[in-house]
């Protein structure tokens, strides 16, 4: 069989899954069908359809796309399977019933965004950043009953430097995810698909860590941690979901402040943990237990995103004494 033969059902939702779906067309794979999400509706009276930006460019090559609300529902099961599939392959998409991954005779297999066993979950690139991880990578795995907990197929390593964030990691690996989806479906062509048991890979980790689900009050940012837990926490969420805080001021007024770039600053100081410090005009500094963090790129509820110089060039108009800024602070 070769690429042109080979049935393929692809499967994602966001950005990141539609570089693997380019991939495999603009390389001549025989991508037979997309199923996604369905649309959302915005407006006032929630009456304008949003494509995903998967569907979007399934329908701009003239991929059949099915967008099913429940994945056990028959009508559904039964357009899946009129797409006579091979092969499905599923990128950042919905958990699947066993009735759907199982339907293809060469199985599904999924690309996952770290290197498995290592953070299985929803949010692996985010968790990776925040633990502080040095390298991290895709996986291709077959799919299998638990969740991100099949037989992997290859992997593909990158290094996470001390400047990256959640933005350009998601960025590096929807690269090479695509890259690695297309060189998958070209080892099960030839038959060189000897998946590796992930408990094979679990004894050479010291820590199996996990990646789950990230919610708003998980963002929060704990300002009695280290400077550097800190840092890696901010980048971690950045440019999404975002870490934030809430900033206090002298009549105890509470305001919600989303931190998407910072600086770490390791020093001994003897100030309250969440103190801020003026370092000049357009550097501010919060007080941690071993250090400072640096404001580089914050966001006031309600408010556009600005450089942490424009906003404290806003409150030190705002106030007599410049001097008063460090009455308030971070909880």
């Amino acid at each position: 069989m070769n690429k042109k033969d080979l049935r393929i059902v692809y499967m994602g939702t966001p950005d990141f899954a539609v570089e693997s779906l380019r991939a495999l067309v603009e390389n001549d794979y025989n991508v037979v069908g997309v199923v996604t999400t369905p649309d959302r509706f915005i407006g006032r009276h929630m009456s304008t359809p949003i494509a995903c930006p998967v569907k979007v460019y399934a329908e701009s090559v003239n991929i059949p796309t099915l967008c099913p609300e429940k994945l056990k529902d028959e009508d559904f099961l039964n357009s899946l399977r009129e797409f006579k599939a091979d092969l499905q392959i599923v990128v950042a998409f919905r958990m699947l019933p066993e009735v759907v991954w199982n339907m293809p005779h060469l199985g599904t297999f999924n690309l996952h965004a770290s290197l498995l066993p290592k953070y299985r979950g929803a949010a692996p690139i985010n968790w990776a950043i925040i633990n502080g991880e040095e390298e991290t990578g895709v996986t291709t795995f077959f799919l299998d009953h638990e969740i991100d907990t099949g037989g992997v197929i290859a992997q593909k390593r990158i290094p996470i430097s001390e400047t990256d964030n959640a933005g350009t990691v998601h960025d590096k690996l929807m690269t090479i995810g695509a890259k690695l989806v297309t060189k998958t479906v070209d080892m099960i062509i030839e038959g060189k698909t000897d998946s590796i048991p992930q408990e094979n890979l679990c004894s050479s980790l010291t820590e199996l860590h996990h990646a789950p689900k990230i919610f708003k009050e998980t963002c929060r940012i704990n300002w009695d941690s280290a400077s550097n837990n800190i840092y890696n926490f901010i980048r971690g969420l950045s440019p999404y979901p975002a870490a934030w805080s809430e900033f206090v001021s002298p009549d105890g007024t509470r305001t919600t402040m989303k931190i998407y770039d910072a600086e770490k600053r390791i020093k001994r100081h003897k100030l309250e943990v969440g103190a801020l410090t003026l370092v000049d005009k357009n550097t501010l500094d919060v007080a941690t237990v071993d250090g400072f963090i640096r404001l580089k790129h914050i966001q006031i509820a309600g408010k556009k995103a600005m450089p942490a110089a424009d906003f404290l060039n806003g409150m030190l108009n705002s106030l007599k004494d410049i001097k008063e800024i460090e009455r308030f602070h971070f909880e």
